[in-house]
């Protein structure tokens, strides 16, 4: 006669719940079906009018950044490509 070990598959490594390989479905956390949130904020006038100059001020700043990015880009760009031309020319 087999015991209960025995009949279950040996798992290299692993661990088993007090059931087999997986612990028993009770043990997990259910998930609830509530799907309330919360009621957006109602912003004053003179909320929203800050909200929108810092979004703005952000915005502005970004753009700053990003064009001094590109701008810093282009130009090692075009330096790496003048000694690269100069460098191709020594060879010839």
């Amino acid at each position: 006669m087999m015991t209960a070990d025995a009949a279950r598959p040996f798992v290299c490594g692993g661990t088993r719940g007090p059931k087999g390989t997986f612990w028993p479905v009770g043990s997990y956390l259910r998930m609830t079906e509530d799907y309330s949130t919360r009621p957006p904020k109602i912003l004053t006038p003179e909320e929203r009018k800050a909200r929108e100059a810092q979004r703005r001020a952000d915005a502005e700043q970004a753009m700053r950044e990003h064009e001094a990015a590109q701008k810093a880009f282009y130009q090692n760009r075009e330096r790496l490509r003048a000694l690269r031309l100069a460098r191709e020319a020594a060879q010839n």
